[in-house]
């Protein structure tokens, strides 16, 4: 037997110590739009049906971890025109662009302001 009725939404929660500055990180470097503000979780929008939710860890279900293990991932049309614009800013951990042809991507990681690393690559072939 399936659930009754198929999401109508999908939020990866990422939790913070300084949800401040978390929250202008998503909302002015990277331009997304607050969609939902709970007070101490903001939801911003990557793409329809994508968002993301920054968490005040001493309000959530879970606390603040060191070690991250959760990568957030944009696909986006010009990978090399966002990392233009990611040098221009200095954006914290900012890699060397790559391409990994087994999986085809060409792409760039950089961190938040408390250690997640976001991804931006673009497809390379057809299917990819």
């Amino acid at each position: 037997m399936t659930p009754p009725s198929a999401p109508t939404l999908a939020i990866t929660f990422l939790y913070y110590r300084d949800l401040v500055t978390a929250e202008r990180f998503y909302a002015e470097t990277l331009g997304l739009p607050l969609v939902i503000d709970q007070g101490w979780a903001k939801i911003f929008r990557i793409t329809e049906g994508a968002h993301v939710g920054l968490v005040d860890e001493r309000k959530g279900m879970n606390n603040w971890q060191e070690n991250k293990c959760v990568q957030i991932c944009l696909r986006v049309e010009d990978a090399d025109g966002w990392y233009a614009w990611a040098k221009e800013q200095a954006i914290d951990g900012l890699s060397e662009m790559f391409q990994n042809d087994e999986i085809g991507i060409r792409a760039f990681v950089f961190y938040d302001p408390e250690g997640y690393q976001i991804e931006v690559h673009s497809p390379t072939r057809a299917g990819a």
